[in-house]
């Protein structure tokens, strides 16, 4: 594909996070593109994907592949691929590198030796990581956060963002959690979502600190805590980045959310006169848009989130500097700043389940609510609208519940938004009751 798409100087960018064989994986591919006469630019060092993602625009490469499982659990790894652009493969390229899958048996067969190709000038190791840090410092008013006193705790989730932000503000500004090697992740899938976080929050309230940032296994994904412990989700963040680039920043442009994002976006794009663009969940939708369209920000519920002016990639380091930045810039805890949206663009809980069930309880769920055009009432709220961009969306007069299949797993993702937490969660566990699983 490759070849085929860019010609005989094509070059790529391989790297890999610290799951168990990645540094063996990504060589082996290395070897397989440089076999063939692709120029590969191979990380160093475990690098985290949006700086693979960065690499490949900055490098002027043609792709980027990063050996990595993202938030999954240990016992996965996968093959992510970037586009020339600096962001996820769109998927019309996916499609046309699956169409070259019957020829992977005699392409890697012609594989040469790693150190004959690095002698020859076709594998050249790099110091990505660092270069990407280094690109982070140049653009954030770095003594402006450590002058405001912000000092955080930063948990790696034993992923390839570990050691990041101490490398950035000082040692002596962050509180470093499961930084470690572990490619079992300590047992705990590197998803920052708030049941996998037991230990940031208490850490922060203990011992006083400003905030807490939590990454995934390669550390495009963000999750946060405030200086209270409480969990802010990326609904949230995804909101205080549009007000901070619009009000502070003076930036313009669109925002792009998902499907089972908040809609509080769409109350600030009414306030702000900014147009709003609602995709199928999957950060691959988003990307594309920051491509052909002026996008200010785009970002979906599960802590993936990109911004105008660095790559159309979803960058949990890049992303978490920024909100550190705005609290500085502003004077305000993360709460307080939460708080001002709330009071601003009103109230909006959130709250998800993943329903792991049988493949035919999944099957007959759905096909009830195919047959039947959705619920017509949850918990005591009556359905007043069904939107099935991806999946099955019932509206209340105020507030939403969605119905959407994992793609792989016998695994119902049900979704909801309200006014209070507890309405929220009301509304998943009698869809659940309804549904049957």
């Amino acid at each position: 594909w490759v070849l085929e798409a860019y010609g005989d100087n094509a070059s790529v960018v391989v790297g890999h996070d610290p799951r168990m064989l990645g540094p063996e994986a990504a060589r082996a591919t290395a070897c397989v593109l440089a076999s063939h006469g692709i120029t590969v630019y191979l990380s160093n060092n475990i690098t985290p994907t949006p700086a693979i993602s960065w690499a490949t625009k900055e490098y002027g490469c043609s792709a980027g592949v990063v050996i990595t499982a993202s938030h999954n659990p240990p016992e996965y790894n996968g093959f992510k691929v970037k586009g020339h652009y600096g962001g996820s493969a769109l998927p019309e390229m996916i499609q046309e590198i699956e169409r070259h899958l019957t020829r992977v048996g005699p392409v890697i067969s012609e594989s040469k030796p790693f150190e004959t190709l690095v002698a020859a000038g076709m594998i050249e190791m790099r110091p990505i990581r660092a270069e990407y840090l280094s690109m982070i410092a140049a653009r954030f008013n770095l003594d402006v956060i450590r002058d405001a006193g912000i000092r955080i705790v930063h948990d790696a989730m034993f992923g390839a963002g570990r050691g990041a932000f101490a490398e950035l503000l000082g040692a002596e500004y962050v509180f470093e959690l499961h930084s470690e090697l572990d490619s079992a992740f300590g047992g705990t899938p590197p998803e920052p979502i708030e049941r996998n976080l037991s230990e940031l929050p208490v850490i922060i309230r203990d011992l006083g600190y400003a905030a807490g940032i939590a990454n995934d296994g390669d550390a495009d994904r963000i999750g946060m805590c405030d200086e209270n412990g409480r969990f802010v989700d990326s609904h949230k963040m995804l909101a205080l980045l549009v007000q901070y680039l619009h009000e502070d920043c003076g930036m313009t442009g669109q925002v792009v959310k998902t499907f089972s994002t908040s809609d509080m976006i769409d109350s600030m794009g009414r306030v702000y006169g900014i147009p709003v663009q609602t995709t199928p969940i999957g950060f691959k939708y988003i990307s594309g848009l920051f491509l052909d369209d002026d996008i200010l920000v785009g970002g979906e519920e599960s802590g993936g989130i990109a911004v105008k002016g660095h790559v159309p990639e979803r960058d949990g380091i890049y992303i978490g500097m920024m909100i550190l930045e705005m609290m500085a810039h502003r004077g305000k805890a993360l709460s307080e700043l939460v708080e001002d949206l709330h009071a601003k663009f009103g109230h909006y809980a959130y709250y998800r389940v993943d329903v792991h069930t049988s493949e035919q309880a999944k099957t007959n769920a759905l096909r009830m609510l195919q047959d039947a055009g959705g619920l017509t009432e949850i918990a005591g709220a009556r359905v007043i609208a069904m939107e099935t961009l991806d999946g099955f969306k019932h509206r209340f007069r105020t507030g939403w519940l969605l119905v959407r299949p994992s793609g792989t797993e016998p695994v119902l993702r049900i979704y909801s938004e309200a006014e209070d937490a507890a309405q929220a969660r009301a509304y998943v566990e009698d869809a659940v009751r309804q549904l049957g699983v």
